[in-house]
């Protein structure tokens, strides 16, 4: 089963993506796609990993909520992750 069937299934209200492939412009976009086929639009993908800071721009207008890089709190991240998913 696909990642955004998974989620659907399940009711997940985040999707984090940790990419160090390099494949993050190519596998990114195709989570939120996915997930806005499968009728959740309303789940907050976020990434992690060693994108270039030159890449974050386009895979934010492609969906992406945030993108923590290397050096990424655990506190950074809880907190972004408090203050924007929705609560069922």
């Amino acid at each position: 089963m696909e990642t955004h069937a998974r989620v659907v299934v399940i009711g997940g209200g985040v999707v984090g993506c940790s990419i160090l492939s390099g494949a993050h412009a190519t596998l990114l976009p195709k989570v939120v796609a996915g997930l806005r086929e499968a009728g959740a639009s309303n789940v907050l993908v976020v990434a992690g990993g060693i994108i270039p800071e030159e890449d974050r721009a386009d895979l934010l207008s492609a969906g992406i909520a945030a993108v923590f890089g290397p050096g990424s709190t655990i506190a950074e991240i809880a907190a972004y992750l408090r203050s924007h998913v929705r609560s069922a």
